[in-house]
């Protein structure tokens, strides 16, 4: 399902504009795709932020909003909200990488939610590769990110609560030195199991 389209890019990551409208598709820790020609771009979504628009400011600032104009703001203006990605890892032909692409989408490419399918394919028990570029980026609130993150892929598994445990057991053996980013993703990894 197509969620919004690149408004920027690079090898480390994008950001992706979506109409309020198509807002109910994209959470927190969503894996999500940018097919590109010869390759696709896989990407974590970190941040949902819904950006100021002066019209929505004069109007809630009158006295009261009727509901038909509620509704004609949310289905028919284009409120600016955009999408953060963290990007994790690329397919070139039938092969996956946990690395960074060698090449950013462009502005414009499309960005799909990722299918219960495509999730197990990235990231097969054992595959857990990618969680390292989330775990470095220091701009991502990681807690809350890896356990949103971690509750959709082990939910895509059939042996969900087995997944989850190794991918959890990943996250520690990643972070194990640095224990002010492991306590607190383990508190946020705690509210998932």
């Amino acid at each position: 399902m197509k969620i919004g389209d690149l408004m920027s890019a690079s090898v480390r990551g994008f950001v992706a504009g979506v109409r309020v409208s198509a807002f109910d598709a994209p959470r927190l820790g969503a894996l999500v795709r940018v097919p590109m020609s010869g390759q696709t771009v896989y990407g974590v979504i970190y941040n949902i932020s819904i950006m100021d628009d002066g019209l929505v400011r004069r109007t809630l600032t009158g006295n009261g909003v009727p509901p038909s104009v509620r509704a004609d703001m949310r289905e028919r203006r284009l409120v600016p909200v955009e999408m953060s990605v963290q990007a994790v890892g690329y397919r070139q032909g039938e092969r996956l990488y946990h690395l960074l692409p060698p090449q950013p989408p462009l502005g414009f490419d499309e960005v799909y939610l990722c299918t219960a399918e495509e999730m197990r394919r990235f990231a097969p028990t054992g595959r857990w590769g990618y969680l390292r570029h989330l775990v470095q980026n220091r701009d991502l609130p990681l807690g809350d990110v890896l356990a949103s993150h971690l509750q959709q892929m082990a939910a895509a598994h059939e042996n969900a609560e087995n997944w989850l445990t190794r991918a959890t057991e990943e996250v520690i053996a990643l972070l194990r030195d640095d224990p002010h980013r492991l306590l607190p993703a383990l508190e946020a990894l705690n509210e998932i199991v």
